[in-house]
């Protein structure tokens, strides 16, 4: 979305809510940045970032950064479901299943 004078905050909010924009876009940038800086493997950075949000609760568009840097890396799915199995007896099943929501969720923004 290019912003104009009439772009308003809602539409700003709805672009970050649904995967996009700029902030987005600034994190990713960020975020990759830190991941060549970590002092491990990038996987591992990934995998302990991934583990990091599923504990917070972390919101879908924080997936999406992380699940996209993933994807450039080759990381397959099956090591982020190792990620959740490994989180269970600590985090609950509660917060597994939210983040596996959250997951699918940013999944299906990153492949439309």
């Amino acid at each position: 979305m290019e912003k104009t004078e009439n772009t308003s905050f809602d539409d700003i909010l709805r672009e970050l809510a649904d995967g996009g924009g700029p902030v987005l876009e600034a994190i990713a940038r960020q975020s990759q940045g830190a991941l060549r800086n970590a002092g491990i493997e990038p996987r591992t950075a990934l995998l302990v970032r991934i583990a990091a949000l599923i504990a917070l609760d972390a919101a879908p568009a924080s997936y999406v950064v992380h699940l996209g840097l993933a994807d450039e890396a080759g990381m397959k799915a099956e090591a982020i479901e190792a990620v959740l199995v490994e989180l269970a007896p600590l985090v609950g099943t509660a917060r597994l299943v939210s983040a596996a929501g959250k997951i699918n969720q940013a999944l299906r923004q990153l492949s439309a």
